[in-house]
């Protein structure tokens, strides 16, 4: 192919913080290394200092004009957010938070599975990794993050601090339609709603209500049920093969979803605008991790299956096999002891990883 015929992607990357410049680093040499095998399409990215270094020298993260230099791109590579010189409410509320708000990425998306080679905690999924294979489906721009509320009298004895949990129907329709397609297009055709009704008596009340409202349009195709938060805890470990598809608000099921496949160092998510009039961010969801920064031991595979996922959303469908490919060549080095990270289990560095992903991404595409 001539390389004028190539698509180019332009790519947003926004390191960050500790562990999220070596996976930033490790993801761009894997994505390269796929465009090149394949050869229909190529990469160009922007990096920007956005990180809580640079916070602290000029005293903010973003530049007035960080939405209209973001929405230059297809796509935007997030690494991590967060370092203890900078107290965790200021570097989400003025970075990740407000791109995902003004970006429009109301979708949050964990697929959560057990990889070729990664040791779950729980016997039942050693015996039976295929029992954990999940979408979990999460309300990115309301509910918990909404952001409203107050401290008043703040330095005082008696202070009062209010956190509000917003819920609005068109949130609520958006991202329940969203859940029920994604069930559909998977093979079970199932969706487990999760909630805290029983004591958050209004705006759960109306998440409850317009769920089984947009239900009656997937009747005979989408199977569902409703669990609460907490029993959803104790499902996830006891029944993991009883769920498929998941959606929720802000609850951190992910989290728990992501150490039960393993490694926290393995998870992925995608941050989606699914009118794609803006960019959507993809992110390991491992964080900064200022206990190994700067080490070259962070397990880049969350960043690789993250680029996966980036892969999958700009190509529209077209570049499925292509991301398909990549995660064969990734589990096909978590496959091997001697390219296993610490955290599963084994003793290689990232750079290490990152060599073995792009090898296997040579010979997996080589085949196909």
């Amino acid at each position: 192919m001539a390389p004028s015929d190539k698509k180019v992607y332009k790519i947003a990357a926004i390191p960050g913080d500790g562990i999220g410049v070596d996976i930033t680093e490790a993801a761009v040499k894997v994505l390269d290394k796929l465009a090149e095998t394949n050869g229909t399409f190529s990469f160009t990215y922007t990096t920007f200092d956005w990180s809580s270094k640079a916070y602290l020298q000029r005293g903010y993260y973003m530049p007035d004009d960080w939405a209209t230099q973001l929405r230059a791109h297809d796509a935007i590579y997030f690494g991590a957010v967060g370092w203890p010189d900078v107290p965790d409410h200021i570097s989400l509320w003025q970075m990740i938070l407000p791109i995902r708000q003004q970006m429009n990425q109301y979708v949050n998306v964990r697929p959560t599975r057990i990889l070729r080679g990664t040791r779950a905690p729980v016997s039942q999924l050693q015996e039976k990794p295929g029992d954990l294979d999940w979408i979990i489906v999460r309300e990115n721009s309301e509910g918990e993050y909404a952001g409203q509320g107050g401290t008043t009298h703040g330095h005082a004895e008696n202070a009062v601090a209010t956190e509000l949990a917003i819920f609005t129907r068109v949130g609520i329709e958006r991202i329940m339609r969203f859940a029920f397609e994604t069930a559909k297009a998977r093979p079970r055709r199932k969706l487990t709603m999760v909630t805290k009704s029983n004591a958050q008596r209004h705006g759960m009340v109306l998440w409850d209500r317009v769920f089984y409202e947009v239900a009656k349009e997937y009747e005979g195709v989408v199977e569902h049920d409703k669990m609460l938060v907490d029993a959803m805890t104790v499902r996830m470990v006891n029944k993991p093969e009883s769920m498929d598809t998941i959606v929720a608000t802000n609850h951190i099921l992910s989290d728990l979803a992501a150490a039960l496949a393993g490694s926290i160092g393995i998870a992925p998510s995608s941050n989606l605008d699914p009118t794609r009039k803006n960019p959507s961010m993809f992110e390991p969801i491992h964080g900064s991790a200022p206990d190994i920064a700067g080490q070259g031991i962070a397990n880049p595979v969350g960043a690789f299956w993250s680029a996966a996922e980036m892969v999958r959303w700009l190509g529209k469908g077209e570049l499925d096999t292509v991301a398909d490919q990549l995660m064969q060549a990734i589990e096909n080095v978590t496959g091997e002891p001697k390219t296993r990270t610490r955290d599963m289990g084994g003793s290689a560095g990232t750079e290490e990883v990152t060599e073995a992903v792009c090898a296997e991404i040579g010979r997996v595409c080589g085949k196909q």
